[in-house]
């Protein structure tokens, strides 16, 4: 009987052999672990080395880039800013210049008026006087002149008003990018200081796939570089229109003040021909009443000498009348018979002229009479017409707005 012992020595028993070669083995295995474990040990701390300092150049260049980034965007902001200072400023003047322009046109609205009361004033003259002359032409123009020169102010009031929306629209858009490039110089400027010991770090799994980009760099440089050129080019077109309504208020100034001087001289060219034709016509009208009385007087004569031959006639004719009474052949047709009858024809014929000359003068006087009426319904009509133009008129255009509000000063 074997124990099992025994059995197992007998069938698992090496050779010394065997077990040298065995330790030999593990001697050599010991050595090839070991080898490779100091392999990988001075490779991993190369790796760790090599590993972190890339780590820091790459954390090196990434905070350089960053801090490129912060100063492109205070390059943009600045740039920004200095073109929203400069719009801000265009803006300020393009709204003075709109004000004085307002006021400039509410400025016109006086001497139109006038104008307009003056042509319906002298529609108010009567007769002959109601002529279409220098006066009523000018006063047309000036209407004309005054509501030209509104149309044009009220177009580069338009045109201003359109300008100053596309400025502000400018300066919004501007302001904006401004606003962004705030936050994101914020934003990148805190990344820029953040260290590997700084506070509020924290892990963000899967961040690095993520990308939120809705611009390239060399967009984001056009779009703001588009912003600031699209405010110069808005810029450059209000201060045009600036230039443009300085000049219209200068010449729409000079051509109310030419055309109002222009309906004063000729105002004061018909006064003076009115008022020379009023003392014609008051010269006339002295001389005609004159013409009358001695008129008046002649008739007064005629009638007394008509009258004066009228008892040289009844003389003249009862003598005939007596003589016819004589007797038989006293009844003789002597010379004091021929005489008689030729008195008497002579008187009748005396009396028939000066009848007829009588009837002249009475014609005389009705013309004078009527010459009368007519020069002193002239002389009405002129005095009624220097003091349409006189009074009503220029007592109104006495006064007119000065050169200064004409262009919109106070």
């Amino acid at each position: 009987m074997f124990f099992p012992s025994n059995r197992t020595a007998l069938t698992t028993r090496y050779t010394p052999d065997d077990w040298h070669k065995s330790n030999q083995s593990h001697y050599r295995d010991s050595e090839s672990s070991r080898n490779s474990a100091e392999r990988l040990r001075r490779e991993t701390v190369r790796l760790i080395q090599d590993k972190d300092q890339l780590t820091r150049r790459t954390q090196e260049n990434t905070s350089k880039n960053i801090g490129e980034r912060v100063s492109d965007i205070t390059f943009w902001r600045s740039e920004l800013g200095h073109e929203i200072e400069n719009m801000v400023a265009e803006i300020g003047a393009l709204t003075e210049v709109k004000r004085r322009l307002e006021r400039a046109l509410a400025e016109t609205e006086g001497p139109l008026q006038v104008s307009q009361e003056c042509l319906y004033h002298r529609e108010k003259r009567m007769s002959i006087d109601l002529v279409h002359d220098d006066v009523e032409k000018d006063l047309l123009k000036e209407v004309e002149v005054i509501k030209s020169c509104q149309e044009r102010m009220r177009r580069h009031l338009d045109k201003a008003i359109a300008q100053l929306a596309s400025n502000r629209g400018a300066q919004h858009e501007l302001e904006k990018d401004a606003s962004d490039k705030v936050s994101a110089y914020r934003i990148d400027d805190r990344c820029h200081q953040l260290r590997n010991q700084s506070d509020g770090i924290s892990f963000h799994r899967g961040i690095d796939r993520l990308d939120p980009s809705l611009s390239l760099p060399e967009s984001w440089c056009r779009f703001t570089d588009g912003n600031i050129l699209h405010s110069q080019s808005e810029r450059a077109n209000s201060h045009k229109l600036r230039d443009e309504i300085e000049i219209l208020l200068n010449a729409t100034s000079n051509e109310m003040w030419n055309q109002f001087n222009a309906v004063n001289v000729a105002f004061a060219n018909r006064m003076s021909e009115t008022a020379d034709a009023k003392n014609s016509l008051q010269t006339h009208l002295a001389k005609t009443l004159q013409e009358i009385f001695q008129t008046e007087m002649l008739i007064e004569s005629l009638k007394k000498a008509i009258r004066d031959k009228e008892n040289p006639l009844k003389v003249a004719q009862t003598r005939l009348d007596e003589r016819t009474r004589r007797p038989n052949m006293e009844l003789c047709r002597d010379n004091p018979h021929h005489r008689l009858v030729g008195e008497v024809r002579e008187i009748e014929d005396t009396i028939q002229k000066l009848r007829e000359r009588l009837a002249e003068a009475e014609t005389a006087l009705q013309m004078l009479v009527k010459t009368k009426v007519t020069l002193e319904h002239d002389l009405s009509v002129k005095a009624n017409s220097l003091f349409l133009d006189q009074e009503k008129c220029m007592g109104m255009r006495r006064t007119f707005p000065s050169t200064p509000r004409l262009v919109g000063y106070t």
